[in-house]
């Protein structure tokens, strides 16, 4: 069983090495821009809005982690946690590292107050879904998830400049 803990500035390297597994996983090896530098700013800065935790393995080293940060809804008045990234070495799929990483939010969740645990999963990676479906996590029929960036952003965002 992994032991599950908030990430540290040391991290990084590791950090970032999976989410380049992660990537070169999700079939887009050369999508990864970030940084050791970016994540100790971005996690570990004056002013962090994103978070981590890593999970560990017997011999203590870094083998699953979960970055996230927060969302609000207007409905519930309440903010949430959006998982940005979940990811574990298929050494230790199976054993219970990714439960025990979403369970650490979860306990993050009901201890403050949080109404909502969300994540988006690519719709081709059934064992992820699988996995998803096994400790309860619905779908929300109904919503797409949209996205602006690249060009598009660029034009949108500098329209009213």
């Amino acid at each position: 069983m992994s032991i599950v803990r908030e990430a540290v500035i040391n991290d990084c390297p590791m950090i970032l090495e999976l989410i380049n597994e992660l990537a070169v996983y999700e079939k887009e090896p050369d999508a990864v821009r970030n940084t050791v530098k970016d994540l100790e700013e971005h996690l570990f800065g004056p002013n962090p809005q994103a978070f981590a935790h890593v999970a560990q393995d017997d011999q203590g080293s870094v083998v699953g982690i979960a970055i996230w940060y927060l969302t609000y809804s207007t409905g519930e008045g309440r903010h949430g946690i959006h998982l940005e990234d979940l990811y574990v070495r298929s050494s230790q799929r199976g054993l219970g590292t990714g439960t025990a990483l979403l369970r650490q939010l979860a306990e993050i969740c009901v201890q403050r107050g949080y109404k909502r645990l969300e994540w988006d999963v690519l719709d081709w990676n059934e064992p992820a879904i699988k996995f998803y479906d096994s400790i309860g996590a619905g779908s929300q029929n109904g919503w797409i998830t949209r996205r602006l960036d690249g060009a598009a952003l660029e034009e949108l965002g500098s329209q009213g400049a």
